[in-house]
């Protein structure tokens, strides 16, 4: 079955205006995708009818509010194969649940001259906070090496790996190149020694078929703004016995069982790690941008965008100039690249003056951008509502550029 893009074109209303007097092309999905209407609906819907907090009301309002939140922990669960909603904690976004896991299993398990490894494709979110704690508790931190196209070297990581290896946290597929690591090899090895390990799947969960039980994670971060999804609400999986074992990361209302003066007792997971009243709204939203991916297929999804990312490097080939950044065999749709002889930031004002939104800059991956000796890229990061003909419009406005800088 072949998708109706212009159809799938017509749920997003932000896509159907003008900027700089241009029709928008939107190729910033990897910051952020657009919303459907069904989830605009949603979340107006809660504070038009729904409104109340939740797990503690005895009135009409919170049961309902109550209902709908746990419905999409449910369909959370479902849409990644975790073995129960328990296992499902809602946060602020991959970041804070990169930082849970580091601020509550770090350091509870995690000590001096211990291991924690990443990757040099990792966002600044999966490398600070394990800086952090390895500073606080004399841990070290190792760094997988990429080569030329951006994959990670899996001999080296081989070395890397030892006894003293406790956690392994890595990006699933990175934002700022579009690789696709080998997660399931990475994981394999890692349990060999005893170690944990945590996916960043902050991009990969939009694009690609993900089974935490099939993978065999020990944690998986991701936010639901990059799934067409609410901004500033985000998801971490655990293992149920791993969670269990690790102490909360807020105190507050929510997150106890009985509180006296002399000794507070815990709730159960997920509620231990989710102190306060909750992000309600967004919550309750995001269950309308999953069922808007169900309701495509993710395979669906992914062939499309697979398409547009070939045809993308087909037409931008061959163009005098054109640097593409990030070459591996395996990527989810992120064209990164660099003009020769620009800076990323004035390609990208350029083709906003044509309407095209693009990112520019470091993405968030300094020590990346350092790797390649470079300062940053221009990014295109493209999405299931985006057309051949608007990569059409983007390879003409690239080679325009190119051919001003160049000729």
């Amino acid at each position: 079955m072949s998708l109706n893009i212009e159809q799938i074109r017509g749920l997003f209303p932000v896509l159907h205006q003008e900027v700089h007097g241009k029709p928008l092309i939107y190729f910033d999905n990897a910051a952020t995708t657009q919303k459907p209407q069904a989830v605009l609906d949603a979340l107006t819907n809660y504070y038009k009818l729904d409104n109340s907090n939740i797990h503690r009301g005895a009135h009409a309002l919170a049961d309902r509010a109550t209902r709908y939140y746990e419905e999409t922990r449910e369909s959370v669960r479902d849409f990644i194969g975790a073995g129960e909603s328990a296992e499902i904690i809602f946060t602020k976004g991959t970041t804070e649940s990169i930082n849970l896991v580091a601020q509550t299993f770090g350091r509870r398990f995690i000590g001096k001259d211990d291991e924690i490894i990443i990757s040099t494709l990792e966002h600044h979110s999966n490398i600070v906070p394990w800086q952090m704690l390895c500073e606080e508790k004399g841990a070290i931190l190792r760094v997988i090496p990429i080569n030329d196209a951006g994959e990670i070297l899996f001999d080296e990581f081989e070395k890397l790996i030892s006894p003293k290896t406790k956690l392994v946290s890595i990006v699933h597929a990175s934002n700022a190149l579009g690789t696709i690591n080998p997660v399931k090899k990475i994981i394999d090895a890692a349990h060999k020694v005893g170690a944990k390990v945590l996916l960043d799947g902050a991009q990969s969960t939009s694009h690609l078929m993900i089974d935490v039980r099939e993978l065999d994670c020990d944690f998986l971060a991701f936010s639901a703004h990059k799934i067409y999804g609410p901004t500033g609400l985000g998801v971490l999986y655990g293992r149920r016995e791993i969670l269990e074992s690790m102490p909360p990361f807020l105190g507050g209302g929510e997150m106890i069982k009985e509180v006296t003066f002399e000794k507070t007792t815990y709730n159960d997971i997920p509620f231990k790690f989710e102190a306060g009243t909750p992000n309600i709204a967004d919550v309750i939203a995001f269950k309308a941008s999953l069922d808007f991916v169900n309701s495509l297929g993710k395979a669906e999804i992914k062939r499309h965008e697979d398409a547009l990312l070939a045809y993308s490097e087909e037409l931008t080939r061959d163009i005098k100039g054109f640097i593409p950044v990030g070459t591996a065999q395996d990527k989810v749709s992120v064209l990164s690249f660099n003009i020769n002889g620009m800076h990323p930031f004035d390609v990208g004002q350029m083709l906003d003056a044509n309407g095209i939104a693009v990112r520019t800059g470091h993405h968030c991956t300094q020590p990346l951008m350092k790797r390649f000796g470079i300062e940053g890229t221009v990014r295109a990061s493209f999405s299931v509502y985006n057309t051949k003909y608007e990569v059409e419009k983007l390879a003409e406005g690239i080679a325009k550029i190119a051919r001003f800088k160049n000729k």
